[in-house]
């Protein structure tokens, strides 16, 4: 007859633990990754302000509240990417999404009003920078992935 009583052991010293704690080990080391996700959290955190900083006009109360929360979803986004890379990988389509979002958002939000110049150039810039961040991301998690 088979032994098939469940020994009590430690799960510390099972073999697949050491295998799991070296790849994930492997998947956060390197300064490309830290930097990256340092400059989403940037980036969320100017979008956030940026409606202060660009002195967005009173009839684009909308667009203010919008980079508001965008701003502050971005910025976590970027600490969650930080904290746990491995899991947060497959949100980077959605940060890409927010910045072609934020690309045409001048034209979709403020809808009867004129946005000015700095309000367009603003969005714009800050979402193209946000699509690159994210396709960035997207790629140094996928090479990490790829070599682990």
């Amino acid at each position: 007859m088979a032994d098939v009583s469940h020994r009590t052991g430690d799960m510390r010293t099972h073999p697949d633990i050491a295998e799991m704690r070296d790849r994930y080990a492997r998947m956060m080391d390197g300064p490309s990754g830290v930097a990256v996700d340092g400059l989403v959290v940037l980036a969320g955190l100017y979008l956030a302000i940026s409606p202060y900083v660009v002195h967005f006009s009173a009839a684009s109360h909308e667009l203010v509240v919008t980079n508001l929360i965008l701003g502050i979803g971005i910025a976590a986004l970027g600490l969650c990417l930080t904290l746990a890379p491995a899991r947060m990988f497959g949100l980077t389509w959605a940060m890409f999404a927010t910045g072609v979002f934020l690309i045409i958002s001048p034209w979709v939000v403020t809808v009867g009003h004129t946005a000015t110049r700095g309000i367009i150039w603003n969005q714009v810039v800050i979402g193209a920078v946000t699509c690159l961040l994210a396709l960035t991301a997207g790629g140094v998690m996928g090479s990490r992935r790829r070599r682990a």
